[in-house]
């Protein structure tokens, strides 16, 4: 008979039970000797003592008994808080390989010396060498050195808990039900197994483990579902018949397809699988379908090349039975904590034309390049480029997986930009080259390059060592910026690889600018501000008019260096004057009213005289019946940075800021019992000028502007107008028969007739998302957002960013129930004789109506038309675990279409896929 006895340390807990009623449930080829009837176990009930269940089991802090091991007595294991473990030294063997080799703990050990079998049960660990294994139940038989595990079902809810866990040397851990191995020869069988690497599982079925670097399978099943990870059968996989598994690749026999655990018919005599850790090379497959205009096609088969760890290449096309063609070349590079960024250069030709016609071409390139802040403290370099023929997308909609809004854009935008600072010092430079790109005019603006050379604000009459008050003349301040830029402007895409587009359209041009400033308080109440500013430009080219004939204008481009200079003083005084109300007995605490008024003054010389040199007058040399035509013009009217402003002006300005807001008394039920702040309104502005200088209409326009906040802030409103305070006459004219209105505005001011300035110019705007993580807010969402970079995220987080990247419509967060994102737009122009109104709504948004269902939907509303819009669309979206089913529909339109995608969301098995599509190629109205 051999008992084991535990002891908890502190409180003492003492179970004594047969090893052998243990050891026999678990291990059924192996019987213990039956010992004879014992007392019943004598257990300590009482409250100090704990349940033997909730001892805490540590493997980390082991502190190994040295115990020997008899017939005659039983085993004592010690067990306490900080020493859990126990080992098991066979004093009969001591000295031995066996004991110097095998490392081993449990919660319960029982050797037996006659048998050479050794039995660990409860959360057992042995490693031998570089082989692990943790399993609820190991027997280890010494004389054919071989170890069995398995686990054991719990009583209380029957389920098969303690799994084995195996691993050796860096593969990846192996969960099966079972296992016996060799630890001399290192082979073994396993039944059950359950293992991944890089998102490949590999679960059922049977494993013999042959050498150090191959392993025999049987009826195993190649996933990308997560499920056997929780003991479940995976949703889909191959089912490997026969195949060895080696360090960088499985070599199957028979294999065939299963979903469901349903088998298919659809099988391969033999196949292939890589299983490294680093990048492969190998064949993309192609999808297959059909388009309406182009024809069958084979699409995105191609080639991935691994060039290394810090880069990718993809290779892909597509051809269509027509003779279209589309090819891409997209490379991906990332080096941590450096840089990360891919290029993507893509073509295509296609045949939308009649048969003989000149196919259409287009192009793209787009490049992304992110450099890490920390790789280059005082240096950065990024890159956003998306450029290409303006046709590219209408003509390529398969490259965006038929995104609307790609589809739907106007304009691109390009920059490559970089940026240096010197520490110590108030320079910073930044040098950049940018691409702007009108779709629907087709026309192209380069600017290469433009370059910003700047000082920040420093006091250059202070004294670093001064300890006193400043003085006011302590307090000016000076600034520098010089700008530097060459560009191209508006042209047509046609010529823009033209030698003169770059000879006779390039513009250039420096501008250097210093302003000079002051700021103090004035008698404690006044904020007082006065400044000058100083800007001069110079240019290599200007240009010259004149009159060709009677009534032609010829503009001339004359090159040479010239420059010209202008310099405006302004003054302003502020202050803040506050008003309280209060209310007692309400949850109404008070109202705070805050006017901040300000008055300045500004001046402005005259540089529309034509005693400046670089204005001109120019007259046309007519004759009888011409009339004599002349024009006033600036040679530097069409240059980068233009020249002076023409007239004098010399005035005062005036605005006006009140700002609202009511405090609210805490609620009864409120726990910290804090006083709430609520804004009524944020901000009412009110601002005019007056030009003491001019000979008329002194006054401009005012201006009003105003927002505020709803629902603490999810509401974002804003107005703004304009009100003409002069008085306008409108009159009837008659010209080729038709009567037209046109407008004369007086010098007279509207009040002097007893009337309000006009308003000539409304807008009120409203925006806001609303979804239930706004009004209940997760702080710790925020904080894991606000930290995940491409620098700082795990492997599994980079592809996932990437795959977002690629696709942004393919992700979807089941975890956001209702997402709104409301803009509603209007706007009122009247210009006496005319009026204009736009009335505009723009709704977005999805609801979750499980947690695996979600519809999205996107529209606008033009109440003016009262029709929706052509880009109306709608969405749903189905998890299935491991499959995403998304519909996706634009019901009415130019780009009126369905797409229906069933997909496997491994991106390994991306072309694992079923899809439904009906383009909007295939409308009547494409390409008319």
């Amino acid at each position: 008979m051999v008992n084991i006895k535990a002891t908890a340390y502190k409180r003492i807990f003492s179970v004594n039970r047969h090893i052998a009623d243990t050891i026999i449930q678990l291990d059924s080829n192996r019987k213990l000797p039956k010992s004879p009837k014992d007392k019943k176990s004598a257990v300590n009930t009482s409250k100090d003592a704990p349940r033997i269940n909730n001892l805490d089991l540590r493997r980390s802090t082991v502190l190994k008994d040295t115990i020997r091991d008899t017939t005659k007595r039983p085993i004592k294991i010690l067990n306490d808080t900080n020493r859990v473990r126990s080992t098991v030294i066979d004093t009969t063997k001591s000295g031995s390989d066996l004991d110097t080799e095998i490392k081993d703990i449990a919660d319960s050990v029982f050797n037996d010396l006659k048998t050479g079998m050794s039995y660990r049960i409860g959360n057992a660990r042995v490693s031998y060498g570089d082989f692990e294994l943790d399993a609820e139940y190991i027997r280890i038989d010494r004389k054919k050195k071989l170890i069995y595990a398995s686990g054991r079902r719990d009583p209380r809810t029957g389920r098969y808990i303690g799994r084995p866990i195996s691993k050796q040397g860096k593969d990846e851990p192996i969960v099966s039900d079972s296992l016996l191995f060799n630890y001399e020869t290192k082979r073994g069988h396993i039944w059950n197994i359950s293992t991944q690497q890089d998102g490949n599982f590999i679960s059922k079925g049977q494993a013999k483990k042959l050498n150090e670097d191959e392993v025999a399978l049987a009826n195993v099943i190649f996933s990308a579902c997560d499920k056997p990870t929780r003991g479940e059968d995976p949703d889909y996989g191959i089912v490997i018949t026969r195949g060895i598994a080696e360090p960088k690749r499985i070599i199957s026999g028979p294999a065939y397809l299963m979903i469901e655990g349903i088998p298919l018919p659809i099988g391969v005599p033999f196949g292939f699988f890589p299983k490294t850790n680093s990048r492969t090379s190998g064949v993309l497959l192609p999808t297959f379908g059909e388009d309406a205009t182009l024809g069958f096609f084979l699409r995105d088969f191609g080639y991935y090349i691994g060039l290394s760890d810090y880069a990718d290449l993809t290779n892909m096309g597509t051809y269509y039975s027509n003779g279209s063609y589309e090819v891409s070349s997209a490379l991906d590079y990332m080096k941590r904590y450096k840089y990360s960024g891919g290029l993507k250069l893509s073509y295509g030709s296609h045949n939308y034309a009649l048969p003989g016609d000149p196919p259409s071409r287009d192009f793209h390139i787009d490049w992304r390049h992110q450099q890490n802040p920390s790789a280059s403290p005082g240096s950065t370099f990024s890159a956003s480029v998306n450029a290409g023929t303006s046709s590219y997308y209408q003509n390529n909609p398969a490259s965006n997986n038929y995104n609307l809004q790609t589809l739907t854009q106007n304009s691109l935008a390009s920059s490559i930009a970089y940026s240096r600072t010197w520490a110590g010092t108030p320079f910073n430079l930044t040098t950049s080259l940018s691409h702007s790109q009108d779709l629907v005019r087709k026309t192209v603006s380069l600017t290469l390059p433009d370059i910003n050379f700047s000082m920040t604000s420093i006091n250059p009459f202070d004294k670093k060592d001064r300890v006193d008050e400043q003085k006011w003349y302590q307090k000016i301040t000076m600034a520098y910026t010089m700008q530097a830029s060459n560009s191209i402007r508006s042209v047509p895409e046609s010529q823009l690889f033209k030698s003169e587009t770059f000879t006779k359209r390039l513009q250039n041009g420096i501008q250097h600018n210093v302003p000079i400033g002051v700021n103090f308080n004035l008698f404690d109440y006044f904020q007082f501000s006065g400044s000058m500013n100083y800007t001069d430009r110079w240019y290599f080219q200007s240009v010259r008019q004149r009159f060709a004939r009677a009534d032609s204008l010829v503009t001339d481009t004359v090159p040479g260096f010239t420059r010209v200079g202008n310099y405006s003083l302004n003054a302003s005084l502020s202050t803040r004057l506050y008003g309280l109300l209060n209310f007692k007995n309400s949850k109404l605490m008070a109202i705070r009213h805050v006017i901040t008024p300000n008055i300045g003054f500004s001046y402005t010389p005259d540089y529309s005289g034509l005693n400046r040199p670089y204005n001109r007058l120019i007259v046309s040399n007519a004759t009888v019946p011409y009339p004599v035509i002349y024009q006033r013009y600036s040679i530097y009217q069409s240059s980068l940075y233009g020249g002076p402003s023409g007239g004098k002006q010399a005035g005062i300005s005036f605005s006006v800021d009140n700002n609202l807001e009511a405090k609210l008394r805490p609620k009864s039920t409120d726990t910290v019992q804090q006083n709430r702040k609520i804004n009524l309104i944020q901000s009412l502005s009110f601002s005019t000028f007056y030009n003491f200088a001019a000979d008329s209409f002194n006054l401009s326009p005012i201006s009003a502007s105003g927002h505020l906040g709803l629902f603490k802030d999810k509401i974002n409103v804003s107005f703004s107008g304009i009100f003409d305070p002069y008085v306008n006459r409108v009159y009837d004219s008659i010209t080729n028969g038709q009567v037209i209105p046109y407008r004369r505005t007086i010098n007279r001011y509207t009040w002097q007739e007893g009337k309000l300035p006009k308003l000539v110019s409304f807008s009120f705007a409203v925006s806001g998302s609303l979804n239930p993580a706004v009004f209940h807010p997760s702080p710790n969402a925020n904080a894991a957002a606000n930290g995940l970079t491409l620098a700082t995220a795990n492997p599994q987080q980079r592809q996932n960013l990437a795959m977002l990247n690629s696709d942004p419509a393919a992700y979807m967060d089941f975890n956001i129930p209702w997402n709104l994102v409301l803009n509603y737009n209007f706007s009122y122009s009247n210009q006496y004789i005319s009026s204009q109104r736009a009335n505009t709504i723009m709704l977005s948004g999805d609801l979750s109506l499980t947690k695996a269902w979600k519809i999205q939907f996107n529209t606008n509303y033009d109440f003016a038309v009262g029709q929706l819009s052509s880009a109306t669309s709608f969405a749903i979206y189905r998890d299935l675990h491991c499959w995403d089913l998304s519909i996706q529909w634009l019901p009415f339109g130019y780009y009126k279409s369905y797409n229906v995608t069933l997909r496997v969301k491994s991106q390994i098995l991306q072309a694992l896929k079923l899809s439904k599509r009906s383009d909007y190629t295939n409308n009547v109205n494409f390409n008319q």
